[in-house]
């Protein structure tokens, strides 16, 4: 079971002021590719698992942005971290 929802909102700089729809696209593939449980919002995105391997991806996601040439990032990150378990399902059952 996952001990860990992590949240994360991405905002890459952009050299020329271009639009950062395309790196958070990027951003987010980063985290379909590690095979993680996650949801999409319009302002963040929450993953599901381990809080070591998510932290992993934060970085891998960072990353990413410098390879595709960004000058720098900014990432804001939200933990629930509870060794017995934690799901988003669970968290927001009471709303669906």
């Amino acid at each position: 079971m996952a001990n860990a929802l992590v949240s994360i909102q991405i905002i890459p700089k952009t050299k020329n002021g271009e639009s950062v729809i395309p790196y958070v696209d990027a951003a987010i593939a980063v985290i379909n590719e590690s095979g993680v449980k996650y949801q999409v919002n319009p302002l963040e995105t929450t993953m599901e698992g381990d809080l070591s391997e998510l932290l992993l991806i934060i970085e891998k996601m960072n990353k990413q942005m410098i390879e595709l040439g960004c000058p720098g990032v900014l990432s804001q990150v939200k933990i629930s971290y509870n060794p017995e378990g934690v799901s988003m399902d669970k968290l927001t059952e009471k709303y669906r």
